[in-house]
Formats: C-alpha cells, sequence, structure tokens
C-alpha cells in the first residue's frame, strides 16, 4: 500500500504544479501541445482542443509541452514560449511552484476546518495502535486505558511513557488495562526505535479534534505553510553549507518508505505529510538549477536587463544537462534510500 500511496500523493503533487504552468500558458496565449503526467513511454492519450493529454510510463513527474520550447520547434513563433517577454516566461514558470504552496494551504484549511486541531488527551488512554508494533503484537486495542505498567501505578500519559521509555528493549513488561470495565493483563515486549532514540512499543494517546472556523482554518494554513517554508529552506541551507550531506536526502524509496510510516499513524497524518511533500516540491523547483522552473525565471531576469533573448538553442542545451544531473541525482539518493533499507 505505500507504493500505491506515493503514487497518488505524488501525482496530485504533480497535476497541480504541471496545471499551475498549463493554465498560465493558456491564459497568456502560449499553444501547449501536451499535458503528460510522467515521463518515458506513453500509456494512453487523449486529445482535446488540440491538447494531448497523457499519461507516461514512469510516474514520478511531468510536463507541459508548450510550442517554441524544445528542440525542433518553431522559435520564431510569436505565440511560442521563447518569443514572449520576460514577465510573461516568469508568470508561466512560477505558477507551477506557487500551485504546490497554494495545494498545501488547501490542505492545512481542509485538516483544521473539517477535523480539527489535535488536542491529546492526558490521560493514558491509547489511541492509535500501530501495526507491526510491539503493543499491536500484544494484543493492546485503542480506548485501552493504561493502569499499571510493571506493578507501577499509572495516572497520566507521560507517566506511561516514562516508564516505556526507561525499559530495556526485549524486557517483558506487564501491562494492566481497562477494557470495557474489566481488567486485563497484557505482556509486551518494547524494541528500540532508532528514530526517536528510546524505547517504544508502538502506541500514541488519544487525541480529540477541535475544528475551526474557515477563517480561522485559512489564518493557520497560511501560517503552517509558512513556518514550514521556512523549515525547509533553513534545511537547505544547512546542506548548501555542508551542515548536512546527500545521505541526509530521501529520493522515491526513502519517500515511500515514509509515506508507509506515516499512513500508519492515520489519514490525517498522510495529509499533513502530503502538504509537506507539495512544500517541498515547490522549493526544489525554485532552485536555479537547469531544468527546473527557478532556472527559467533566471534565464527570463537576465532577458530582461540585458534586453536581449538568450539564444533558444543554448538555454535549451542547458536544461537537457540540468536534466541528466537531475537524473543523476535521483540515482543517488535511491543508492542511499537502498542502502538505509539494508542497514535498517
Amino acid at each position: 500500500m505505500s507504493i500505491i500511496y506515493t503514487l497518488l500523493i505524488i501525482a496530485v503533487l504533480v497535476l497541480a504544479h504541471e496545471w499551475g504552468h498549463f493554465i498560465v500558458a493558456r491564459r497568456i496565449g502560449i499553444p501547449v501541445h501536451e499535458f503528460a503526467l510522467g515521463f518515458g513511454y506513453k500509456l494512453f492519450s487523449v486529445t482535446k482542443n488540440g491538447v494531448e493529454y497523457s499519461f507516461r510510463l514512469i510516474p514520478l513527474g511531468g510536463f507541459v509541452r508548450m510550442a517554441g520550447e524544445d528542440y525542433g520547434d518553431d522559435f520564431t513563433d510569436a505565440a511560442g514560449y521563447s518569443s514572449r517577454t520576460p514577465l510573461e516566461k516568469i508568470s508561466v514558470a512560477f505558477a507551477g511552484p506557487f500551485m504546490n504552496f497554494v495545494l498545501a494551504i488547501v490542505i492545512f484549511i481542509i485538516i483544521y476546518a473539517f477535523v480539527g486541531i489535535p488536542n491529546p488527551t492526558e490521560a493514558p488512554i491509547l489511541g492509535q495502535v500501530m501495526e507491526d508494533k510491539p503493543a499491536y503484537s500484544a494484543g493492546l486495542l485503542e480506548n485501552d486505558k493504561i493502569t499499571e505498567v510493571a506493578g507501577v501505578k499509572v495516572n497520566s500519559w507521560q507517566e506511561f511513557t516514562d516508564i516505556i521509555s526507561t525499559t530495556e528493549a526485549g524486557t517483558s513488561l506487564e501491562i494492566l488495562v481497562n477494557r470495557n470495565n474489566e481488567l486485563i493483563t497484557v505482556v509486551v515486549i518494547p524494541e528500540f526505535d532508532k528514530g526517536s532514540n528510546s524505547t517504544i512499543i508502538g502506541v500514541l494517546p488519544l487525541v480529540n479534534y477541535d475544528k475551526q472556523s474557515i477563517l480561522t482554518a485559512i489564518g493557520l494554513g497560511l501560517q503552517q505553510t509558512y513556518e514550514l517554508t521556512t523549515l525547509l529552506l533553513a534545511a537547505l541551507w544547512t546542506l548548501v553549507t555542508g551542515g548536512a550531506s546527500m545521505q541526509d536526502l530521501a529520493g522515491p524509496v526513502g519517500i515511500t518508505k515514509l509515506v508507509g510510516e506515516v499512513a500508519q499513524i492515520g489519514w490525517i497524518f498522510l495529509l499533513n505529510f502530503a502538504a509537506f511533500l507539495s512544500i517541498n516540491l515547490g522549493i526544489l523547483n525554485l532552485l536555479p538549477i537547469p531544468a527546473l522552473d527557478g532556472s527559467k525565471i533566471v534565464f527570463a531576469t537576465i532577458e530582461g536587463v540585458r534586453k536581449k533573448p538568450i539564444s533558444p538553442e543554448k538555454e535549451g542545451f542547458i536544461h537537457w544537462l540540468g536534466f541528466l544531473f537531475l537524473m543523476l541525482l535521483i540515482v543517488v539518493v535511491t543508492y542511499n534510500d537502498i542502502l538505509r533499507l539494508f542497514k535498517g
């Protein structure tokens, strides 16, 4: 299921991104030849109003093919992309990443307005019991109220987690729970979690959700998007300045693993993660790397300053080199993802 969830999320993020390019290009009057989801071999397509809508073999991206943009196009076509003003080119390039930020905001608004802000209860009552974890294997269930752990009475969630985290992994732990007014003893064997660097059994507290008004949800959605954007920019700066390495990056395999882990916690968390990935995609595409939207914005800005367009052939060749670099980067991070899987 992790692969399916990942492909669905990527499809939605790419669809929003490419729709931004598509709608602005059409509004400006640039002819669009193809709107594609995926890369590589064309699996099927439908042509409507002169635009070919296609789905391709490798579902890890997409593109909008406009007139006057690719090799073989007529770069003298006044309606084509290459003949447009710098401001129009910037508008088309920026629209894709912008829609990823809009999508993140919309997701957060939906969560806050229709689900609410999560407020974990202080009582030692189980909420999510994650599959393939010690608590699930031992038979603990959602809404079980913890009363004792290893003979020690428990009155709060903090007391419960403190006992778990200080227990040595692999040690049998008797937990007394109140289930439907019946006391039941369950034996759990905690495990060590590298992510949190502590002993866990795989449970989350019971959470109550406080729904917000639409206006409040909009404000919170904008705030959450802003905070995550600044956080990701700070992380990117750490990578650029050498504070992090390529091994810290996640590729398709790593993202699929993360999606699977988040999906186990719940669909609300999966929606939040999708919004996070959408912001990530928006920021990534604004980087001034050839083949990305950021580089197109840079080329258009240079054109506006020097009052003369860069040769479409030269610009296209630079973007082609950038595409090769990105493909190499994907291979490297995927290799790191696979190594991490084997190393656990």
